[in-house]
């Protein structure tokens, strides 16, 4: 299956993720599985994509460790995907696109659905926060800092290809 961007020159964290995460489809698939979805039919059903991409965007995420196979059914043999810690962290992502979503695509009307924070029962409304002094972050207090010894994604896998055969 031929991809659509290449980005093995790229030396920046977000070509890293669309690496791994920027396929059509696989947000979708991950957006699912934070909802409980963990089968392949499941999936099937849900999307309505064809069999063998989405087999292609599983395969793709067992391989980078978002999600983990269970055997749950041995004739035939069937399994379960769910998200590993690596899955996981991705979560606040999906919830910032289904915020910038609703917010510039559907504005008033309403989306098929709302994330409501459970404490308090309102819609959520996410906000980042600096982890080292724990201010909110505003996005116009951003800078940006170019690290000149950053290697390219095509050199990452190298490098992990290399230590995985020692």
């Amino acid at each position: 299956m031929g991809r659509s961007a290449d980005y093995s020159k790229q030396r920046c964290a977000i070509a890293a993720s669309l690496d791994i995460i920027g396929e059509p489809w696989t947000l979708l698939i991950i957006r699912d599985a934070f909802a409980g979805l963990c089968r392949f039919e499941q999936w099937q059903e849900a999307l309505g994509l064809a069999r063998n991409v989405l087999a292609a965007r599983l395969k793709h995420l067992v391989a980078h460790g978002i999600f983990e196979q269970r055997l749950y059914c041995e004739r035939p043999r069937r399994y379960e995907y769910i998200l590993t810690e690596k899955g996981h962290e991705l979560r606040p992502m999906i919830v910032f696109m289904q915020d910038w979503g609703q917010r510039h695509v559907y504005g008033t009307e309403k989306s098929m659905s709302d994330m409501i924070h459970s404490s308090c029962g309102h819609a959520l409304s996410p906000v980042a926060h600096c982890a080292h002094c724990e201010q909110r972050v505003q996005m116009t207090e951003l800078d940006i800092q170019t690290n000149s010894d950053a290697k390219s994604l095509a050199e990452l896998s190298r490098k992990r290809f290399i230590a995985e055969e020692v």
